[in-house]
């Protein structure tokens, strides 16, 4: 009888917002454990929350900031061209979405998780999603549809 293959160990980009998304995306880190992980955020002082992780910071910006979002953009994609992960992890909005487009562009296995926040509906940036995950998930049970976002559990 022999031993069962080691999982090879994946490059993984996790990506989120601020706040609540990025406290997520910290809830789930456990799934990261023995793969090299790679952080994105928009606030400097979370790196001190993923010690001996590699970390990058992004500008904050949203829908509502078209110059900022262009910024983030051309960020962003230079961090996952640069990266290159075999899976893109995010629990959202603008950068978790950008780095979900750039990733599925640059072959990545992508995987979304929208924000518990978003209880009556999607977030906007959660709809535009479920174009480009390979995963597509909500924090919602009445949310899920058989097309996606699909129900796997709650993070918080």
């Amino acid at each position: 009888m022999s031993a069962a293959a080691p999982t090879p160990r994946k490059r993984i980009l996790a990506i989120s917002s601020g706040g609540g998304h990025w406290l997520q995306l910290k809830r789930i880190q456990s799934c990261f454990e023995g793969h090299d992980i790679a952080y994105a955020t928009v606030h400097a002082a979370a790196r001190a929350e993923v010690p001996g992780a590699r970390f990058h910071l992004l500008r904050d910006a949203s829908r509502w900031n078209k110059l900022g979002l262009l910024v983030l953009a051309f960020q962003t994609f230079r961090l996952v061209r640069r990266e290159r992960p075999d899976v893109l992890v995010t629990t959202g909005a603008a950068p978790g979405l950008l780095g979900l487009v750039f990733g599925k562009l640059c072959g990545a296995r992508t995987v979304w998780i929208d924000s518990i926040a978003n209880a009556r509906e999607l977030s906007l940036s959660g709809r535009l999603a479920g174009r480009f995950a390979d995963l597509w998930l909500t924090q919602w049970p009445h949310l899920e549809r058989p097309e996606g976002p699909h129900f796997r559990g709650t993070v918080v």
